[in-house]
């Protein structure tokens, strides 16, 4: 940002859009009035922040085909902004569920007021992204058009409002109840650091502070950040904030590609406008931090040369055993929150989608994950404890027929859909074990990590199912389901060759067990923990205190985070 001296007089505005910034309109006024017009030039160096969100973190439309067979009267496929919306499908069938987020027929809700591609003709596309409101006002004052989301003065045309700049920059196209605090903190503070010599007041809550405060990790020891280096990293440059959505149904690689092209082109844009533009920064959350790897892996995305540095939030960098769990037994229910009966309470409901996902099923536990974390239990004994050799691929998620296994054949495909099945599915795992192996050291040189170790926001490093009954058999691997209620509860049948005595015939139950591991209620710390063990972050901070989802509406996260950022923006070396 630029340190703004103030001349009096009439501000005039600039357009950054017309030689960036060097174009302006004065008008006439009397010739008794002797104020100047005054003409601020803003600077010409931008360096966009992008941020990534999680899996169901961003939205989705589907195509006119998948609408009209379905008969909806849009075409949003994925809102959780929307109530109706999320009401709507927290209703919905396993069935309506797999084509309704069928990764073949949808596409990221990208903001489009030319074409207004909503699927309802009786919807603009500024009423289908009204969730992005920008909630702020700039303290710099300084009355000019800039990258800032500043509403444009009457005689600009065309005119946009702040919101509708926002929303071009991807707000609305990402859960913004969900991330407006990061995206509007990151926006406002880095722009407004300084105003006449003076640092603002939000910023004293980082200056000078132990980044243990933030509870950072002592490897590699972080110092504080100091007044003069923050006025340093931001002199005289503009951070725009961007959010770019990706389909999180598809494979992290193809969002990876999707991904590049948009940040080309909107390196272009800035350049095109007449700024300098030449480096990015990427703050992700949860598997963000996935699709942001393969952004710059050179058989992806290809774009390190253009990324400056990441921010990792929340990142399962193994995978993370609640992805099994919820597809075996739906997401945690809660008698407050409707989100869990929106992604779906129920194992069908969410094997429906996720077993069809390329992309979900990247964040099952990878080989890096480790042994023995699919375990059975019975009477403090342990019976079962998979992956044996390393591969949970193999040994687990490939199965079929198997009572613990990952996927159950007939939740597979409710829909009928041609070509969708338990073969479809190990094709896809086979791709995710790639995916896995093929990023397993792509790492940012300019990283920084900030995830959950907290004991009492238990998450699942190990899945334990629970067998009781006093039944006796030979092969656990042999028992069969009798009824499930797909929630994780099992009613399990001993047939007659297993059984060690013929006469036994009573049934098992076995239900899965809650989590007993630290992490943040979904990605527990033994994932997050491989940015650590990697050895290649500038800055690690293993915290308490939030859940996962909302890990960027916590202090410490967005602290650590904006302490992160100056990090990063300090390594920039301009061209010229």
């Amino acid at each position: 940002m630029a340190d703004f001296t103030r001349q009096q007089g009439y501000p005039l505005p600039t357009y950054p859009e017309q030689l960036g910034g060097y174009k302006t309109q004065g008008y006439t006024t009397p010739i008794q009035d002797r104020m100047p017009q005054v003409f601020h030039i803003p600077p010409r160096r931008v360096l966009p922040i992008i941020f990534l969100p999680g899996i169901m973190g961003s939205n989705l439309r589907m195509s006119a085909v998948r609408q009209q067979q379905l008969g909806k009267s849009n075409n949003v496929a994925w809102r959780p902004d929307s109530n109706i919306e999320s009401i709507k499908i927290g209703r919905a069938d396993a069935i309506q569920r797999q084509l309704q987020l069928d990764p073949e027929q949808t596409e990221v809700d990208e903001y489009d007021p030319l074409t207004n591609p909503t699927g309802d003709p009786d919807e603009s596309a500024d009423e289908r992204h009204s969730n992005a409101k920008v909630d702020f006002f700039y303290a710099l004052n300084v009355s000019i058009e800039t990258p800032l989301l500043m509403d444009d003065p009457p005689t600009a045309s065309p005119c946009k409002s702040k919101d509708q700049k926002a929303r071009e920059r991807g707000w609305g196209e990402v859960y913004f109840d969900c991330y407006r605090t990061l995206l509007e903190s990151c926006e406002l503070q880095l722009n407004t650091a300084f105003q006449y010599g003076v640092m603002n007041d939000y910023w004293k809550q980082i200056i000078d502070v132990s980044p243990t405060v933030w509870q950072a990790h002592t490897q590699p020891l972080l110092a504080p950040l100091e007044r003069n280096t923050l006025r340093a990293a931001i002199e005289n440059i503009w951070f725009p904030v961007h959010a770019m959505g990706y389909n999180w149904l598809k494979a992290s690689s193809a969002s990876a590609c999707r991904l590049a092209e948009r940040i080309n082109s909107l390196m272009q844009r800035y350049q095109e406008q007449g700024f300098q533009c030449e480096k990015v920064i990427i703050v992700t959350h949860s598997m963000g931090g996935l699709v942001a790897r393969a952004l710059i892996h050179p058989a992806m995305g290809n774009m390190k040369d253009k990324i400056l540095g990441m921010v990792h939030g929340v990142m399962p960098a193994i995978g993370a055993g609640a992805t099994y769990k919820r597809m075996r037994c739906g997401f945690e229910d809660s008698l407050f929150k409707l989100t869990p009966k929106v992604l779906g309470n129920y194992g069908n409901k969410v094997t429906s989608i996720l077993a069809n996902a390329p992309g979900a099923l990247e964040l099952l536990p990878s080989q890096s994950y480790g042994n023995g974390w699919l375990q059975v239990t019975r009477d403090d004994q342990t019976l079962l404890s998979l992956p044996v050799h390393g591969d949970p691929y193999e040994e687990i998620y490939k199965l079929k027929d198997v009572w613990y296994g990952l996927l159950k054949n007939d939740w597979i495909n409710p829909a009928l859909s041609r070509g969708v099945g338990f073969d479809s599915t190990l094709k896809m795992l086979k791709k995710a074990k790639k995916f896995h192996s093929d990023i397993a050291g792509t790492y940012h040189d300019q990283s920084y990590a900030h995830y959950g170790a907290d004991q009492t926001k238990a998450a699942w490093h190990r899945v334990v199912w629970l067998l009781e009954g006093s039944s006796q058999f030979t092969d656990i691997s042999k028992l069969t389901i009798e009824r499930d209620n797909m929630q994780g509860r099992l009613r399990l049948t001993v047939p007659v060759e297993n059984r060690r005595t013929i006469g036994d015939c009573k049934a098992l139950s076995a239900h899965l067990m809650p989590p007993e591991d630290s992490g943040d209620q979904t990605v527990p710390t033994h994932s997050a923990d491989h940015q650590l063990s990697s050895g290649k972050f500038k800055g690690i901070f293993r915290q308490t205190g939030y859940e996962h989802q909302d890990s960027y509406n916590n202090n410490k996260v967005l602290h650590s985070t904006l302490y992160s950022l100056v990090r990063i923006a300090e390594t920039m070396r301009w061209s010229k």
